[in-house]
């Protein structure tokens, strides 16, 4: 079967081009040895039936993240018979250098400039057809999220495959993608002369395939790239010190390190290419796109801004119209007034034997607990916040948002890229762990890994929180304060404490647009759908083994061990029920809180303490099973060994002086 392979930089409408050619039959696994995500599917182009592969974002053949590193070993290991580079058309003068390499590669490109329709709009003209013969290849304008020159990019692969087919076997070989490399492209790249020289000498003396030109096998030595010093040198060691040679002498001629010099030679021909293709309106437009876009980023407006987001997005829509009305809807109507009182009737009738059936319905059922929390209580919660997350997403406000806080994360060790995983965390902490990969550095992800379990409320949390609290606004003020407060103190000690370099930062910034309800009830279902085959199952099996540790009285004998802790932080002794649940699933620890606030149980100043406790608490089954899976099992264990005292402490500590102050809540 034929191979399509698409490649480009982030935030270009790559998975929307996917998408649009594969339809529905579509396969996600993680690339062999790594927790980065390949989406594959199937496409007709032409007659020609073809396996196409999503890649990972990238920048450069010579990459930086894991993610780059994967996108390139699937260029070097797939073959494809076509590679479709989406790039967006409004910032061709940073895509354009990526194209210039994977024509050094020698591979068969097919260049897609995405999201015309935006560029039209800011006056920018591409003339395709000029550019197409500067490149030498076949390039398209597609407009992605409407479909438009799909159909053309469809015929141009089709035409690109028919073509190679045509090809005799012979030029099918490492020589003929040498041949078919475009290094000087009608003389607009060439690298200084002493490089030109080396770069030169160092492919002469190549002669294994590796799926790359050798050209740009000996451009990447040249840069001191390890992983295909590797590669070469478990083929042909002995060239391998002959061009360590010609790389120590050409760095020595150069103040710049080497891979600065040939990305700024790219540049500068990708600046060359488009001044005779591309025309650019004379002024930006400063249109309410612009000046809003500008606003968001600036601190002086960016954070009254993201307040009322978060005023809006969180508290009112996710907190009171998913964990108020939908929540209580739910719960006492649809599960306490009909389901409930039907499914407990129907099955102590079935089952009349206590023990047994109280597996099903009773204080901690399947069906009467499990199943009624994750339905009545976490659906309309997470329904909500992934909905409320799919338009600040689609809307280009999270990308802003990353440029916002950038230098606030910068002093807890993070970047700005660490936004997303952050607030994906308020929808799903497991999710967010695994989206701690688009983060660079093994120092970032494990700084994250434990911010995320420490001090973000998934969403299911967070609407019995804001549930529980939203009438008592200086309960929710301190709780938000004292959470934040966590979360800040303990990123600044660890960014101090742990070893390795402060993260950089670089992100593509796309144009602000109005959402598509289309796409935003898309991505809503998509990771709706994940979410509950996620938390069903463990629901269920949460109530299970509840019910197992009822009959083995493990269960009692666990809470009987968490009570002095509890009374420590001034709770009645029944509140290690609830923080037992915790670790099941956090919101099923939030939930049993819910229950002992709704039966007047906990004061307001006990609640607050439950609350600020129950968030700094150990992470749910899910997520600490996603930590040892991406972190590591060492990790993972020393991670729950800090959180578990830490949490108890600051609750022990919150209670002193909220009591000490006489505070009425």
């Amino acid at each position: 079967m034929k191979k399509i392979v698409l490649v480009g930089s982030p935030n270009v409408g790559k998975s929307v081009v996917f998408n649009r050619l594969t339809g529905a039959y579509v396969t996600v696994s993680n690339y062999p040895g790594t927790t980065v995500e390949v989406s594959r599917g199937r496409a007709h182009f032409g007659r020609v039936d073809a396996e196409v592969v999503d890649t990972p974002g990238m920048y450069s053949l010579s990459p930086i993240t894991a993610e780059e590193r994967v996108a390139r070993s699937l260029l070097l290991e797939e073959r494809p018979d076509v590679v479709v580079q989406v790039v967006d058309a409004k910032n061709l003068s940073r895509m354009l250098p990526l194209t210039l390499e994977l024509l050094e590669a020698g591979l068969p490109v097919i260049l897609d400039l995405n999201v015309m329709d935006e560029a039209e709009e800011l006056g920018i003209a591409i003339d395709v057809a000029r550019l197409e013969r500067e490149l030498g290849i076949p390039v398209v304008a597609t407009v992605s999220i409407t479909g438009r020159g799909l159909h053309d990019l469809r015929r141009r692969v089709a035409e690109k495959i028919a073509a190679a087919d045509r090809r005799p076997a012979s030029q099918h070989t490492a020589a003929a993608a040498d041949e078919c490399a475009q290094p000087d492209l009608h003389g607009a790249l060439a690298y200084p002369s002493d490089l030109e020289s080396a770069v030169a000498d160092a492919t002469a003396l190549l002669s294994s395939d590796y799926g790359l030109s050798r050209r740009a096998v000996a451009a990447l030595l040249l840069q001191g790239d390890e992983e295909m010093a590797h590669l070469v040198a478990a083929q042909e060691p002995a060239r391998l010190s002959r061009i360590e040679d010609l790389a120590a002498r050409a760095r020595a001629l150069h103040r710049d390190p080497l891979r600065y010099v040939m990305t700024m030679a790219r540049h500068r021909a990708a600046e060359r290419i488009l001044s005779r293709t591309t025309t650019r309106p004379e002024r930006a437009p400063s249109g309410w796109r612009n000046t809003l876009s500008r606003a968001m980023m600036n601190p002086i407006t960016g954070i009254p801004i993201l307040l009322l987001v978060l005023y809006f997005g969180l508290y009112k829509f996710v907190g009171q119209l998913g964990a108020g009305v939908a929540v209580a809807f739910l719960e006492r109507r649809v599960f306490d007034g009909l389901i409930n009182p039907v499914v407990t009737r129907f099955t102590e009738h079935l089952i009349p034997w206590p023990v047994l059936s109280s597996l099903f319905v009773g204080d901690y059922g399947i069906i009467t607990l499990g199943i009624k929390y994750a339905i009545a209580i976490i659906l309309p919660i997470v329904t909500t916040f992934f909905f409320f997350f799919a338009i600040i997403e689609d809307s280009g406000y999270l990308p802003r948002l990353a440029m916002l806080l950038d230098r606030v994360l910068k002093a807890i060790g993070l970047s700005g890229r660490a936004v997303i995983p952050m607030v994906l965390g308020f929808g799903c902490d497991t999710m967010a762990t695994m989206v701690t990969r688009v983060l660079e550095t093994t120092r970032e992800r494990v700084i994250a890994t434990l911010l995320l379990a420490l001090a973000i409320p998934c969403s299911a949390q967070l609407g019995v929180i804001l549930a529980l609290l939203s009438q008592r606004p200086l309960g929710l003020l301190i709780w938000g304060g004292v959470v934040s407060a966590v979360f800040l103190l303990v990123g600044f000690l660890l960014a101090r404490l742990m070893p390795g370099q402060a993260p950089s930062f670089y992100m593509e910034i796309p144009p602000l647009r109005l959402p598509s309800l289309r796409n935003v009830i898309a991505k809503t279902y998509a990771r709706l759908e994940w979410y509950l085959m996620e938390v069903l199952p463990l629901f269920v099996l949460a109530s299970v083994v509840i019910w197992i540790g009822q009959l083995t009285h493990l269960f009692p004998l666990a809470v009987s061990l968490l009570q002095p802790l509890v009374k420590a932080i001034g709770l009645p002794p029944q509140a290690a029920v609830a923080f037992l649940f915790g670790f099941f699933r956090r919101d099923y620890g939030a939930a049993g809180l819910y229950d002992l606030a709704s039966h007047g149980s906990l004061t307001g100043v006990q609640l607050v303490v439950a609350m600020v406790t129950m968030t700094l608490f150990l992470p749910c089954l899910a997520q600490w099973l996603m930590m040892c899976k991406e972190r590591g099992i060492k990790v993972a264990l020393a991670i729950g060994a800090f959180i578990f005292p830490f949490a108890f402490g600051v609750g022990y500590v919150l209670n002193v002086v909220l009591t000490a102050l006489g505070v009425r809540l």
